[in-house]
């Protein structure tokens, strides 16, 4: 792992909605360059903890810390709304399960892929569509189809060229929320092997959510497991998943032997 200090720490961060806990008590901290998987059952509580993360959700307790490429860490709740908006376009990026949450589908393939740049501060033309169709050939789209829109795609292109959106501008930090969701197992297969490509060819952190364990077998350094809004065990992923300690962390790495 490389840099001064954590890229992102959450301590002692809590959500509620009115009476029904979300989550609660989780602390962790994140290295730049190390991927860490959150995994349980539905209801669990990781996409929410995901949201409270990736500022997409003012958690109601605790706080969250990033580490800014100054390496100072930065209270996230303090920063303004335009502040964390900017985080987004610039140093973090999302990739959503629903490939369409994370695209404009009424716009090409390389608008989709420009207009990120252009959030940055990209203006000349050549360049933007340039960098769009070389970051479609990085993803496994065909360049030819940098002018057609998403909509025209199947699922797992969708998702590929959200991922290529996302990482055009160099983040730092990427939130996957269920990146394989709802595809079929042999684009499943495509899209594992290209995140991990890219995650090692660039040194990204992440934060990976998802149901399934062989998604964080492959892609996650380390690995918390929630159930019922409780982080109930921690470690290297490798670790957990072949000596789980916790009655649940046994139940789930049963259910798929």
């Amino acid at each position: 792992m490389t840099g001064s200090g954590p890229i992102l720490t959450a301590e002692g961060l809590g959500h509620d909605f009115g009476r029904r806990m979300a989550f609660t008590a989780v602390d962790l901290a994140l290295w730049p360059g190390e991927v860490l998987g959150i995994v349980g059952e539905s209801g669990a509580g990781k996409t929410t903890l995901l949201r409270g993360l990736s500022a997409q959700l003012t958690p109601c307790r605790g706080r969250v810390l990033y580490g800014d490429r100054q390496g100072r860490q930065i209270d996230l709740y303090a920063q303004s709304e335009a502040e964390r908006r900017l985080l987004l376009r610039t140093d973090w990026g999302i990739v959503h399960q629903n490939a369409a949450d994370g695209l404009r589908m009424n716009v090409s393939a390389g608008g989709n892929v420009g207009e990120r740049l252009m959030a940055v501060g990209e203006r000349h033309y050549g360049q933007i569509r340039a960098r769009a169709a070389d970051w479609l050939a990085r993803v496994d789209l065909d360049v030819g189809r940098l002018d057609e829109l998403p909509s025209s795609f199947s699922g797992g292109m969708q998702q590929r060229l959200q991922i290529a959106r996302t990482l055009v501008t160099a983040p730092r930090l990427v939130f996957m929320d269920e990146p394989t969701g709802g595809l079929d197992v042999s684009v499943q297969a495509r899209l594992l092997d290209l995140l991990r490509r890219l995650v090692g060819q660039y040194g990204l952190a992440a934060v990976v959510v998802t149901h399934d364990l062989h998604v964080v077998r492959l892609l996650a350094h380390r690995l918390m497991v929630m159930k019922g809004g409780l982080v109930v065990e921690s470690g290297l992923t490798d670790q957990v998943l072949d000596d789980p300690q916790h009655p649940y962390t046994q139940l789930l790495v049963s259910s798929v032997l």
